[in-house]
């Protein structure tokens, strides 16, 4: 069984993308950061890797997807609190970012979500399981 997940993204500008995501409070392993990609840590074994476009095409023989006009993969995190939902996608509007779902809110579970500046999306979520409607 895997003991670490590696979400891999194309980037078009690593410095920028770096500078997005540290505003949004995420951190890099140096150890694995070059000029070509950089190693976000999203938990203890949770990762990002950013990647420039020309490194990411070297790991696939298919084209990469424009994901400011195609969706190939939806990026779900959980959150601490509603308030921790909507600090982060502020954050993130801040940072160029942009949502492209207005919030769900479902009682027990809300969601909220952004796109970071090459289109990738991300949904945060909050769910009170003990408050969740028995089935």
């Amino acid at each position: 069984m895997a003991s670490r997940i590696f979400i891999n993204l194309p980037v078009k500008d690593l410095k920028k993308s770096i500078a997005f995501f540290t505003h949004l409070g995420f951190t890099f392993n140096p150890q694995f950061t070059d000029d070509s990609a950089t190693c976000m840590i999203i938990a203890d074994n949770i990762f990002a890797m950013l990647m420039v476009e020309p490194r990411f095409k070297e790991f696939t023989k298919k084209d990469v997807a424009d994901a400011t006009k195609t969706t190939e993969v939806l990026i779900a995190m959980d959150a601490a609190s509603r308030a921790e939902v909507d600090d982060m996608v502020r954050k993130a509007i801040e940072a160029g970012g942009s949502t492209y779902m207005p919030p769900q809110d479902h009682g027990w579970m809300y969601f909220h979500n952004f796109a970071d500046l090459d289109g990738h999306q991300w949904e945060i979520g909050f769910m009170d399981e003990t408050a969740m409607p028995s089935a």
